[in-house]
C-alpha cells in the first residue's frame, strides 16, 4: 500500500525544492493537498512521479516541478482572485485555493469537470467553483482576474481571456511559439499585456488556443 503522506513529501523535497521553488506557502499547499485524489483510480500509485499524468483524452495534469515553478513565478497573493483554465479533476485549484482568495475553474471536459466538484466538495475545499465551459472562453461573468493561470500549452491568448485580466494582473502560461515552448508571465497594464521568459517548459496543447492562420491578400 502506498505511503501518500511520504510521496508527497518526496515530491516537494526531490522535484520543487530543487528547482529553486522555496517560497513557504507554494511549499505548504504542496505538502497539504492530496494528489491523489485528483487523478484517475488506475493512476493513483504514480500521483507522485515527476511527469504529466494523463486524465483523459489530451488532457494531462502537470508535473509537479512545472506547476510550483508557475505558480513561483507568478506570486500568487491571498488577497487575488485566479482564474484557473484546464483544472483536470481539481488538482491545481485546491493548491491555488491555499493561496489565494478564491479560484474560479474552468473545465471544458464535463466529466472532469463533474468529478472536480465533487472531490473539492468532499475534501472541503470551499473557495473553489467550477465552471463547465469551453476553456478559451474563460468565465468572464466573475471577473476580472488577478491572476489566470493555463494547465497546459497555448499557441495565442484569445482576447476574451486577455480582457478577463484586471488591469495590473498577470497570466502564467506554457507558450508554444516557432517550436520552443516556454513558460512566459504576462503583465497587464494599460489595457496589454507584456510578456517576460520564466522558464522552459512543455505541456500538451489546450483546445481552442491555437494560433490563428493569417492571410496575406
Amino acid at each position: 500500500m502506498t505511503d501518500f503522506s511520504a510521496a508527497r513529501t518526496a515530491m516537494v523535497d526531490c522535484q520543487v525544492r530543487p528547482s529553486d521553488v522555496t517560497k513557504f506557502p507554494i511549499i505548504e499547499a504542496l505538502l497539504a493537498v492530496p494528489r491523489e485524489a485528483y487523478v484517475p483510480a488506475a493512476k493513483k500509485s504514480v500521483a507522485y512521479a515527476g511527469e504529466h499524468i494523463s486524465l483523459s483524452g489530451d488532457r494531462v495534469l502537470l508535473d509537479a516541478r512545472t506547476f510550483a515553478k508557475m505558480l513561483d513565478s507568478v506570486n500568487i497573493r491571498p488577497t487575488d482572485l485566479v482564474l484557473d483554465l484546464g483544472c483536470g479533476m481539481g488538482y491545481s485549484s485546491a493548491v491555488i485555493a491555499r493561496l489565494a482568495e478564491a479560484v474560479v475553474a474552468v473545465e471544458e471536459n464535463p466529466e472532469l469537470a463533474k468529478i472536480a466538484a465533487e472531490t473539492l466538495s468532499e475534501l472541503s475545499v470551499d473557495t473553489v467553483l467550477v465552471d463547465n465551459a469551453k476553456l478559451a472562453e474563460g468565465n468572464a461573468k466573475h471577473g476580472p482576474y488577478d491572476v489566470v493561470i493555463t494547465e497546459g500549452a497555448i499557441e495565442e491568448l484569445p482576447a476574451a481571456l486577455a480582457d478577463q485580466i484586471k488591469d495590473g494582473g498577470r497570466i502564467v502560461t506554457i507558450m508554444l511559439h516557432e517550436g520552443l515552448s516556454q513558460c512566459r508571465i504576462g503583465y497587464k497594464t494599460g489595457g496589454s499585456i507584456s510578456w517576460r521568459y520564466a522558464f522552459d517548459a512543455s505541456a500538451p496543447m489546450l483546445a481552442g488556443f491555437e494560433r490563428r492562420e493569417e492571410f496575406a491578400f
